[in-house]
């Protein structure tokens, strides 16, 4: 897998990655504010607001819930549902080494940078033979491994205050598991031997890495010639995530407003062809009544340079 080297995770592994979860349901962790704080909320709280029980159940609602329990009602946004589905078809119908059908390149290998609980890495899974997902998140790894594992996990929902539903979590039943791995890690410092893969996915990552453009910078060796990154953001800067000195965009300079989407074309044009512009709606359910509907802006970045 282009130099990747990821253990899989069983037997003894497993048993810990249930007493892990278990642990993490039970106990209050690192403040009573962020454990009750939504993962929609714009008060910031950095990486930590991931390693909550909260952020796990609602990552797990956000990529697996049937759409009738992410939306159950009549009117509302239904574009918005099905969210890691279009990241994962996305990715496919712009990567060429899916259609390398003299066998010359190898097996194409997908990158899931930012991969939460696993739902869009594992919908990679259906086109791509390999598929890595990594995530800064120890909870949300050690859920995505259990959802490797198992094909299913308990996650609850907020109804109303503190009532709260149990569903299930589920990874469709056609998809091979085997295909993908999990491992935590940071994208502002990925593995140097993480190289020439065929394509990444990083989505709703951008604006919320400490160091956006060492990221960015990182995605040249990343990726091999004739690769595809496909870079998704609503471009939400907070203070509580990344330093304002190091925001992309969302800012005014000499009186002039700086937009991400510009500085991402001038740091990635020289290696990259920008081949594909659109806007990713997204949902994210607080509880029965409360959403978060957001539209993130989904660029399709080829790496320049001949293929092998």
């Amino acid at each position: 897998m282009a130099g990747i080297v990821v253990g899989s995770v069983a037997g003894a592994g497993l048993t810990l990655l249930i007493q892990r979860l278990s642990k993490l349901r039970k106990s209050g962790g690192k403040g009573d504010d962020i454990q009750e704080r939504s993962t929609t909320s714009s008060a910031g709280g950095g990486a930590a607001a991931y390693e909550t029980k909260k952020a796990v159940d609602e990552y797990l609602q956000f990529h697996f819930a049937a759409p009738a329990d992410l939306l159950p009602y009549a009117n509302g946004p239904k574009e918005a549902l099905n969210f890691t589905a279009r990241l994962a078809q996305l990715c496919e119908l712009h990567c060429e080494a899916l259609r390398d059908f003299t066998g010359e390149r190898g097996d194409a290998v997908a990158l899931d940078l930012g991969c939460a609980v696993g739902g869009a890495a594992f919908e990679l899974a259906r086109a791509f033979p390999h598929v890595l997902g990594i995530d800064y998140s120890h909870h949300f790894v050690d859920a995505a491994n259990y959802m490797k594992e198992k094909g299913f996990s308990e996650y609850e929902a907020v109804v109303e205050g503190d009532i709260k539903a149990t569903h299930m979590a589920a990874v469709p039943a056609d998809i091979d598991r085997n295909r993908v791995r999990f491992m935590q890690g940071d994208a502002c410092a990925l593995p140097a031997d993480l190289s020439r893969l065929d394509c990444v996915l990083a989505a709703n990552l951008l604006c919320r890495l400490p160091e956006p453009m060492a990221f960015l910078n990182r995605c040249r060796s990343l990726i091999k010639p004739g690769g595809v990154l496909v870079l998704v953001s609503p471009y939400s800067w907070l203070k509580g995530w990344t330093d304002k000195t190091k925001w992309l965009g969302g800012y005014y300079e000499d009186g002039k407003p700086v937009r991400t989407y510009d500085t991402i074309c001038a740091v990635l044009s020289p290696d990259f062809e920008l081949v594909a512009s659109s806007d990713v709606p997204f949902l994210i359910r607080e509880h029965a009544r409360k959403f978060q509907w957001g539209c993130s802006n989904a660029l399709v970045w080829k790496r320049k340079g001949r293929t092998a």
